[in-house]
């Protein structure tokens, strides 16, 4: 697993924790089940009780019906057929019990596409938090972790990319992408654990 550890110092008490579509819909027993969700989770669960009133939660919502989207994304939901509201349930988009209970204070913010920095909202609560680092969480490394990262970099954020707290589909890609982030971002983002975290963030 590559890490950097916290090389650029402490964090500071009004970093912010961005934990990524930890939702039911990638949890077992549905089309896009995560296979590390549930061994993450408890990792995760102790990061965002940490300070849950600095924690911001992205949920992915899928199209409504087989089909509907804009441009290529009406394409993707007539092959994710499965995984729309329609054909899951509303409850499938919910936080996972385990988060759940965190927001409030705990806040939301809902997306329709990868990136969670596309529809506003996402800038509009940091804006407002204070804080210039983002500790990042959830699923998938390569796909909404990524476009998570990549958009917190471009704004200048201080990025921590916690390793034992994202996951994705397939390891073979996780792990590159966990490589490719310590190795091509180094003086924007730093790989570590949770336990390093926890360790140096304080209220």
């Amino acid at each position: 697993m590559e890490q950097t550890g916290l090389k650029f110092g402490p964090l500071a008490p009004e970093s912010v924790h961005v934990c990524v579509d930890m939702q039911t819909l990638f949890s077992a027993g549905y089309p896009w089940a995560l296979p590390w969700f549930e061994r993450i989770l408890p990792g995760v669960e102790e990061l965002s009780g940490r300070c849950p009133e600095r924690t911001i939660f992205t949920r992915f919502i899928p199209a409504r019906r087989p089909g509907e989207g804009r441009g290529a994304w009406a394409r993707y939901y007539q092959r994710w057929a499965a995984v729309t509201l329609e054909e899951t349930g509303a409850e499938a988009i919910d936080l996972t019990p385990a988060l759940r209970r965190f927001a409030p204070p705990a806040r939301v913010v809902d997306k329709h596409v990868y990136s969670p920095w596309l529809e506003g909202g996402l800038d509009v609560l940091l804006r407002d938090s204070g804080g210039d680092t983002l500790i990042i969480s959830g699923g998938e490394t390569d796909i909404c972790v990524m476009a998570t990262v990549i958009g917190a970099i471009d704004r200048g954020y201080r990025v921590v990319l916690v390793a034992d707290g994202v996951c994705s589909f397939s390891d073979e890609t996780h792990d590159a992408m966990l490589r490719m982030f310590a190795r091509r971002f180094s003086e924007q983002l730093e790989v570590c654990l949770i336990a390093d975290v926890l360790a140096a963030w304080r209220r």
